[in-house]
C-alpha cells in the first residue's frame, strides 16, 4: 500500500534532485525518489503513458507512468521507485523536460491505471542483458581488440572492471535509437552462447556491423520496473569497422 513521503521528507528529497545531481551523474548511481504524493496542476497522454505536472508542497515536479485516467486537481501518489530523467525530450509532445521522473504507477481515487504489465519506463524495447539474444551473422572471427577483452571476459571479471574503461569489438544483434537521450546497441562477439553486451552511446549503428566500444564499465546497474543490467557501458564510443 502506498504512503506519502512526510513534507519535510518530500522537499529534501526534491532539493536534492534539483541541485546536488548534475546533467552527468554518475551511471551507477541514478537519483530516485521513492513515494511523492501532491495535486495535479497539468495532466496530458502521449503514446503509453500519462504524464502529470504535480504540486507537492508548493514545489511542482513532472512524473510519467503507465497511462492512467487523471484528472487535473486530483490528488496523486507515485509509485516506488521513480527515476529521475534530465533534458528528456519527448517527440509525442514536442517538448523537453527540464526534469521528469518515470514511476511506476499514479495513484489517484477513483483513476484506472494502465495494466501492472505496462513498462513504466522509456526501456520498454530492453531487456536485462545476460539473457540469449539472436545472432545477426556469422560471429566467427571476432577477436578482442588490441588492449581489449571479449564480452565474456567483461561478465568473468566485472567485480576487477567495474568502474574501469573497457574496450570490446562485437556485431550489433539489436539498435534502438534515441531512448532517454542515448542510443542502445546490443553486441556480440561468440565468446558466449547466452550473453550480449549493451552499451549506450550518441553513435548511430546498423544491425549486422561489427563495432568496437569503449567506455566505464558499470556493474549492477537499475534502471528500475525490472530493467536491471549485470554490466553495461554507458556513453560509450562507438566506431563501426
Amino acid at each position: 500500500m502506498h504512503t506519502s513521503l512526510s513534507l519535510a521528507v518530500t522537499v529534501a528529497v526534491l532539493a536534492l534532485c534539483a541541485s546536488g545531481v548534475a546533467a552527468e551523474s554518475p551511471p551507477d548511481a541514478p537519483p530516485t525518489v521513492a513515494v511523492v504524493t501532491g495535486k495535479v496542476v497539468q495532466a496530458m497522454d502521449a503514446g503509453p503513458y500519462t504524464y502529470v505536472e504535480i504540486d507537492v508542497g508548493g514545489k511542482k515536479i513532472w512524473a510519467a507512468a503507465p497511462r492512467a485516467q487523471i484528472a487535473v486537481g486530483a490528488t496523486v501518489t507515485t509509485g516506488p521507485g521513480g527515476m529521475l530523467m534530465k533534458n528528456f525530450a519527448s517527440k509525442t509532445l514536442d517538448r523537453t523536460f527540464d526534469e521528469i521522473y518515470f514511476v511506476g504507477s499514479l495513484q489517484a481515487p477513483g483513476a484506472e491505471s494502465a495494466a501492472p504489465a505496462a513498462l513504466p519506463t522509456p526501456l520498454a524495447a530492453h531487456r536485462v542483458n545476460g539473457s540469449s539474444t539472436k545472432s545477426i551473422g556469422d560471429l566467427v572471427g571476432i577477436e578482442a581488440p588490441e588492449g581489449g577483452h571479449t564480452v565474456a571476459e567483461l561478465y568473468a571479471n566485472k567485480g576487477e572492471l567495474a568502474g574501469k574503461s573497457v574496450t570490446v569489438r562485437g556485431r550489433v544483434v539489436k539498435f534502438t535509437a534515441a531512448v532517454m537521450g542515448k542510443n542502445w546497441i546490443h553486441i556480440q562477439d561468440g565468446s558466449s552462447e547466452t550473453t550480449d553486451l549493451t552499451v549506450t552511446t550518441a553513435a548511430v549503428a546498423k544491425l549486422g556491423d561489427t563495432v568496437v566500444a569503449s567506455g566505464v564499465l558499470v556493474v549492477d546497474r537499475d534502471f528500475g520496473a525490472g530493467y536491471r543490467y549485470d554490466i553495461i557501458i554507458e556513453d560509450a564510443t562507438v566506431s563501426v569497422e
